[in-house]
């Protein structure tokens, strides 16, 4: 009997079947993904370090870290900075990363240069190798010359990969390597210079890695260095993964839930017009348990085989990924297929097809054979208490699944939470309009407006199910948009002539005169001359900074104690500053107690009030301080910021470097400023914000392009659900058009009734998603980003008659047979 109705009914079965495909295939596809994500940095982790462990110090190791470093012979060390490079083949210029190798570095993996050989020559040759795209953008070749500070070598080739690096990581400053005997004459390595030493080791015995970490790590700790072994560097990796990851699986288990919601609702409208047939079964002596199979074994066949073809696609999917992520991965990926998704593709489409179409299946089970000769649209109901339990069941499997998904029962609570509130509030929205309508009825609409409104809330009507399909959908890609804005806003650099757009870095006491007087020759303004002195924290509280380090039970986070600070003095607030506890302190005379300001991620980390002293180690020399003020900082804001900021009088004497900044209001001009200025004074850094932020705006579009992809897989099921649900109205739809042509309506009218039904759930739909997105993209913007908001346009002006539209395709559809046959011809084909 199952076959037989199946059979009969195969269309209508079918949309209900593609209503959980795409979310199958979502989950199948992530999880093999992030399967595969995980074997690839498991089976690659030395090769991603290049080394088995390393040992690393931003400064120059002191005696004893040197001896731990020389005990253990490293195969191969290097220093890296920032700084500036030319070439003077055309006179470009670049903000680069620049690493000083020796040794035969990398152990695990390769440095892949083009030519080849570049890789294996070019310590001895004395060459460089340059960032692959670096030289297409600055049309440079194997042989050409590049300037780094007071030294300019030949390129050996270009530098397409090497280990631990990422496409957007060298975007920000592309690599560039040279021997590390060549260091010392760039010249670079100054006071001030931000550098980080590392000295990398390959060992045979790779087992007690982390005894070796746990033995040396605190010895290092305390002359502000580190060691990291190659697992703890990918277990980093890992976490940082898995968290994409469960973003993707969200977006993935969002698309199959609105397949659930298709499925309940399709299967609600399906078994409301079977309950007829199920009551002519038992009357002839089917028992509930046969009549209640036939259609369990239906839908549970339709989660089989929804789940293989999902699954069979979700393999396909997958290997769009390395594609997708390629940006952010420092390895390429190699795609694997394990049975594990695949088995859980089938079983979580027959499932969760069962589970929830089980309230409309149950239906079947209550069906009395008097309901042959009844016409009541109440009858047939199942008690509340199995209604309460089935719903009951459903939230805990949500739960379940989600908390499987994210590792994490308190976000998996609140995810189950936040998809509630919105299912909620998209039915409670509908029902409110259902109801507003049937209260406020225009009776004296004209025939059409007013037989298309009482569609919205007669018996078999579908504004619930189609206005929750529709707004989830539009939330989820609206909530996208407005929350891409808000992270492009807060990027967003000002061209006004009062804004800094031009940050040069490292300029040395004795350059600043020279370095103003270059800026200020081509007519541009230095708007701030920022003075840097580094220090470190020599005692917290009354306990030193060495006592902190020993004791493992202090509250203080880590980085605190071996963070070297670049602070500055000044008299006033800077803009992007608010003061929060305390007071603020201009300026200090000789002698008096000195009150700094420090940011409240610092108080908070470092455990510090508002008159707690404060201990710092100024190149040797200790100053005493009291904690003044604590400040709000927006740290979003392009300009320079600072956690320690200290008043007039105190450090003036103090070994320091400044920054100068300046405003140029075109690229050409920029660019002729940073040749000549890296011409004349080699050690600075130039940042050009402009590029900074364009910068930005490329890693957050390739980010929504991600995401944007993950609600693909949302809003095409959701207009999978969309279709089932409109279509699956068809049958009740076309008996009511045929009842109104036989009553004498024409087709027009009957094309304005159903014309109008879909436009008012179309718009009701898409408007009240959009609606619920400004709210949340409101609350992320005040709450988590902090910014003001500024909704953006598209939602409005593409999603909201985009999907009306789409909603309106779809039900005209539905009665065309009705306008091209007659009404007997009709009546016949569908009885």
């Amino acid at each position: 009997m199952a076959w037989r109705d199946a059979k009969a009914s195969k269309v209508r079965l079918l949309l209900f079947m593609a209503s959980i495909i795409l979310g199958i295939a979502a989950v199948v596809s992530i999880q093999l993904f992030s399967t595969n994500l995980k074997d690839n940095i498991q089976r690659q982790s030395k090769a991603l370090m290049g080394a088995d462990f390393k040992i690393d110090s931003k400064q120059i190791p002191t005696e004893r870290a040197q001896a731990i470093i020389d005990s253990l012979q490293p195969g191969a060390y290097e220093v890296n900075f920032v700084s500036m490079v030319v070439f003077p083949k055309n006179g470009g210029t670049k903000l680069v990363k620049v690493q000083g190798l020796d040794g035969n570095f990398p152990f695990y993996g390769d440095i892949d240069t083009q030519p080849t050989a570049a890789a294996e020559t070019y310590q001895k040759s004395g060459g460089a190798l340059v960032d692959a795209t670096l030289m297409l953008q600055f049309d440079m070749h194997p042989g050409d010359s590049i300037k780094i500070g007071e030294l300019t070598i030949p390129i050996a080739g270009a530098l397409k990969a090497i280990p631990g690096s990422t496409a957007i990581s060298t975007s920000v400053a592309p690599p560039v390597i040279i021997p590390y005997r060549y260091i010392k004459a760039t010249n670079l390595l100054q006071f001030g210079s931000r550098k980080e030493y590392q000295y990398y080791y390959k060992v045979q015995d790779t087992v007690n890695l982390k005894r070796l970490q746990d033995l040396l790590e605190p010895e290092l700790e305390l002359e502000n260095a580190d060691l990291d072994t190659h697992t703890s560097t990918t277990n980093r990796l890992g976490r940082r993964y898995d968290n994409v990851g469960k973003f993707l699986n969200l977006a993935a288990f969002i698309a199959l839930l609105l397949g659930c919601i298709g499925i309940a609702s399709s299967v609600h409208i399906y078994i409301k017009e079977k309950l007829k047939a199920i009551a002519v079964l038992k009357c002839m002596g089917a028992s509930r348990l046969q009549s209640f199979l036939i259609f369990l074994i239906q839908i549970g066949g339709i989660g089989i085989v929804g789940g293989l073809i999902g699954s069979l696609i979700g393999i396909g999917i997958q290997e769009l990924f390395p594609y997708l992520l390629k940006e952010f991965l420092p390895f390429d990926l190699k795609i694997t297929i394990s049975a594990q998704p695949l088995i859980i593709g089938v079983l979580l489409g027959l499932f969760m097809s069962v589970l929830f179409a089980l309230l409309p299946l149950l239906r079947t089970w209550y069906v009395s054979p008097l309901d042959v000769l009844r016409v009541d649209e109440n009858s047939s109901q199942e008690p509340p208490s199995i209604r309460l339990l089935v719903f009951g069941a459903i939230l805990v499997f949500l739960f379940l699944f989600s908390f499987w998904l994210i590792k994490d029962a308190t976000y998996a609570l609140a995810f189950v939470a936040g998809t509630m509130i919105t299912f909620a509030v998209l039915a409670l929205v509908a029902m409110f309009f259902a109801k507003m309508v049937k209260r406020f009825f225009p009776k004296h609409w004209s025939f059409t407006a007013r037989q298309s409104l009482l569609n919205l809330f007669r018996p078999n009507n579908q504004t619930v199910v189609l206005v929750v399909a529709i707004g989830l959908g539009t939330f989820l890609i609206s909530t996208l948009y407005f929350t891409k804005d808000i992270l492009l806003a807060k990027a967003e650099i000002g061209q006004t002539s009062e804004n800094a757009n031009i940050i040069i870095l490292d300029i040395q006491p004795k350059q600043r005169d020279s370095v103003a007087k270059s800026i200020t020759n081509k007519g541009f303004p230095v708007l701030k001359n920022i003075p840097l002195v580094t220090m470190r924290m020599h005692n917290i509280n009354g306990t030193s900074v060495n006592e902190l380090r020993k004791d493992t039970t202090h509250q203080i986070r880590r980085w605190i104690l071996n963070h070297e600070f670049r602070t500055t003095y000044r008299d006033s607030l800077a803009l992007s500053e608010e003061i929060l506890e305390g007071t603020w302190t201009p300026e200090v005379k000789q002698g008096e107690p000195v009150f700094i300001s420090i940011s409240d991620n610092l108080a908070r980390d470092a455990k510090l009030s508002v008159g707690d002293p404060v201990v710092f180690n100024i190149q040797g020399v200790l100053m005493e301080t009291t904690v003044g003020s604590i400040r709000e900082v927006d740290w979003a804001q392009m300009q320079l910021n600072f956690s320690v900021v200290f008043p007039k009088g105190v450090l003036e004497q103090a070994p320091q470097f400044n920054v100068f900044t300046s405003n140029i209001p075109d690229e050409k001009g920029s660019a002729l400023m940073q040749r000549d200025l890296v011409a004349q004074f080699p050690n600075v850094t130039i940042i050009d914000l402009r590029q900074v932020s364009t910068l930005i705006e490329d890693i957050l579009d390739q980010v929504s392009w991600v995401i944007n992809f993950m609600a693909f897989f949302s809003i095409f099921t959701g207009i999978i659900v969309l279709i089932g649900s409109v279509r699956t109205s068809k049958y009740q739809r076309i008996k009511e058009s045929v009842l109104l042509r036989t009553l004498g309506a024409k087709n027009n009218q009957i094309l304005k009734i159903s014309a109008l039904e879909y436009v008012f759930l179309g718009l009701l739909g898409s408007l009240v998603g959009i609606v619920l997105a400004l709210v949340s993209s409101l609350c992320l913007a005040i709450f988590v980003f902090k910014e003001p908001f500024v909704p953006s346009l598209i939602p409005f002006v593409v999603f909201l008659p985009g999907i009306t539209i789409l909603v309106l395709a779809i039900g005209l559809s539905n009665i065309q047979t009705v306008l091209r046959s007659s009404p007997l011809e009709v009546l016949r084909r569908e009885s």
